[in-house]
C-alpha cells in the first residue's frame, strides 16, 4: 500500500493577486486536511495486514530450514541445491532445487504459531520445473502442533497441501487437500497446472466465510466454497427423492396453435403429378406397349399432412426438476475454514526426474500483497523466457553433436567389422587351402 503525499502544489510568485493567493491557500488547507485523514486511515489497513511467513531464500536461508533425514537410511533422500536455475530472469533471485533423479525430498521451516481464524489466509510460492518431469509433484504443505523437522516426510499429518502434480500425460492437476479433524480431504474439482519449464506462482486464499481462489500467475483459474468443493460437511440440500411432478405441471414449451385451420383443399393435393413436358416416344406402339402414361414427378405444391403451426405455450413452466429439500443430517459448522495452528511450512515431493526450483514462499492475509510479490519477479519474465531459448539452443546444438559422434562411432564399429569378417574369410580359405594341401601331399606319397 502506497500513500502519495502532495508535493507539486504550484509555486506562488509575489505578484500574484491577493485573491488567487488565498485561493490557492484555501486549496492547500483542503488537501492537507484530506490528508490528515487519510493517513490514519492507511496506516489502519497497514496495521490490519500481516506477513506470517516470506522466504526468498537469500543469505541465511539455511538457518531458518531444516532438512529432513526422511528415507536416508534407505539410500532414496534426495537433496536441495541453492541455485538460480538454469535460465534465471534474474541471476541473483535464488531458490532451492531438488537435484537427485528418483528420491524423496523433504524440508521445513518453522515460523511464528498464527491461526487463520477471523482473517483470510493467503498461500502462495513460485516453481519451476527445469526438468523433462515424468512423474513428482510440486506441491509445499503447512503443517500444525509438533513436527520433529529431521523426520518430517510424506506420513507426517498436514493441515493443508496446496500444489501441482505431475504424471505422465495424464495427471497434470493441483492439489488442494484440506485437513478438517484429522482427516485429509481433496478438493472435488479437476483444476490442471502448468506443465512448461517457466516460472509460474500459485497462489490459494481461503477467506473466513470458508470461500476460496485458486489464482495461477495472478490470474483466478478456480473460487467457490468449501462446504460444495469439499466433501467435507454433508451438503446443506439434497434431492426430495420421493417428490412427483405435479399433475397439472405443463413442461411444454410449444404447442399447436388452437386457431390455425387448415386450408381449404389441402388434403385433395397429390404427392404425385404427370410430367408435363414428358412426350410419348415415336416408337411407342399401343398394341404392344398399352396406353402410354406420362411419369410421375413429385408435386411442388405437396406439403405432406397438415399439421398446425407451433405457438408458445402460454402455460410452459419449464422442465420439472426434482426439488432440493434442508438435508436432516447436515449440522454446521462456522470455524469450517479453520485449520488447526499453523506452525510450520514445508516442501514434501517425491520425483522420478529432479530439478524443480522452489522460491518466494509467502503466508500472509493480504491477497493484495501476494499480487505484488508475484509482479515484482514477473518484471524479469521477458529476461527468463530469453535465456530459456538460449539454454535450448545449446542444449540442441550439445544434442545434435553428441549424436553425430553416435553416428561416427557406429560407423567406425561397422566398418571394423566389415574387416574382421574379411579377414576371418582369408584366414578360412587358407586353412582349407592348406588342408586339402596336405591331403593331396599325403595320398601323392602313398603311391609312391
Amino acid at each position: 500500500m502506497h500513500i502519495t503525499f502532495y508535493n507539486n502544489l504550484p509555486k506562488l510568485s509575489l505578484l500574484d493577486e491577493g485573491g488567487r493567493l488565498q485561493e490557492v491557500r484555501r486549496q492547500m488547507a483542503g488537501k492537507l486536511s484530506l490528508l490528515k485523514l487519510l493517513v490514519p486511515f492507511l496506516l489502519f489497513q497497514l496495521s490490519l495486514s500481516e506477513i506470517f511467513f516470506e522466504e526468498r531464500f537469500e543469505d541465511g536461508w539455511q538457518s531458518r530450514w531444516v532438512k529432513s533425514d526422511w528415507k536416508r537410511s534407505e539410500g532414496k533422500a534426495g537433496s536441495f541445491k541453492h541455485t538460480a536455475g538454469k535460465w534465471p530472469g534474474d541471476a541473483d533471485d535464488k531458490g532451492i532445487q531438488t537435484s537427485n533423479d528418483a528420491s524423496h525430498f523433504a524440508i521445513s521451516a518453522q515460523i511464528p504459531e498464527f491461526s487463520n481464524k477471523n482473517r483470510t489466509l493467503v498461500l502462495q510460492y513460485s516453481i519451476r520445473f527445469e526438468q523433462d518431469i515424468e512423474c513428482g509433484g510440486g506441491y509445499i504443505k503447512l503443517l500444525s502442533g509438533f513436527v520433529n523437522q529431521k523426520k518430517f516426510g510424506g506420513d507426517t499429518p498436514y493441515s493443508l497441501m496446496f500444489g501441482p502434480d505431475i504424471c505422465g500425460t495424464q495427471t497434470k492437476k493441483l492439489h488442494v487437500i484440506l485437513s478438517y479433524q484429522g482427516q485429509n480431504y481433496p478438493i472435488k474439482k479437476e483444476v490442471e497446472c502448468q506443465t512448461d519449464k517457466m516460472t509460474h506462482f500459485y497462489t490459494f486464499i481461503l477467506r473466513p466465510d470458508a470461500t476460496y481462489s485458486i489464482l495461477i500467475d495472478n490470474r483466478e483459474r478456480d473460487s467457490g466454497s468449501m462446504y460444495t468443493d469439499w466433501d467435507i460437511l454433508p451438503p446443506r440440500k439434497i434431492k426430495a427423492v420421493n417428490a412427483k411432478k405435479p399433475a397439472d405441471w405443463d413442461d411444454r414449451e410449444y404447442i399447436e396453435d388452437p386457431n390455425d385451420i387448415k386450408p381449404e383443399g389441402y388434403d385433395s393435393i397429390p404427392k404425385e403429378i404427370s410430367a408435363p413436358n414428358a412426350k410419348e416416344p415415336d416408337d411407342w406402339d399401343e398394341d404392344k406397349d398399352g396406353v402410354w402414361k406420362p411419369p410421375k414427378i413429385p408435386n411442388p405444391a405437396y406439403k405432406g399432412p397438415w399439421k398446425r403451426k407451433k405457438i408458445k405455450n402460454p402455460n410452459y413452466k419449464g422442465k420439472w426438476k426434482i426439488p432440493y429439500i434442508d438435508n436432516p443430517e447436515f449440522e454446521d459448522d462456522p470455524d469450517l475454514y479453520v485449520l488447526k495452528p499453523i506452525k510450520y511450512v514445508g516442501i514434501e515431493v517425491w520425483q522420478v526426474k529432479a530439478g524443480s526450483l522452489f522460491d518466494n514462499i509467502l503466508i500472509c492475509d493480504d491477497p493484495e500483497y501476494a499480487k505484488q510479490v508475484a509482479e515484482e519477479v514477473f518484471a524479469h519474465k521477458e529476461a527468463e523466457k530469453e535465456a530459456f531459448e538460449e539454454a535450448e539452443k545449446v542444449r540442441k546444438a550439445q544434442e545434435e553433436e553428441e549424436a553425430q559422434r553416435a553416428r561416427e562411432e557406429g560407423e567406425r564399429r561397422r566398418r571394423e567389422r566389415g574387416y574382421d569378417r574379411h579377414n576371418r574369410g582369408r584366414e578360412r580359405y587358407k586353412d582349407i587351402y592348406r588342408r586339402h594341401r596336405r591331403d593331396y601331399m599325403d595320398d601323392y606319397h602313398d603311391e609312391l
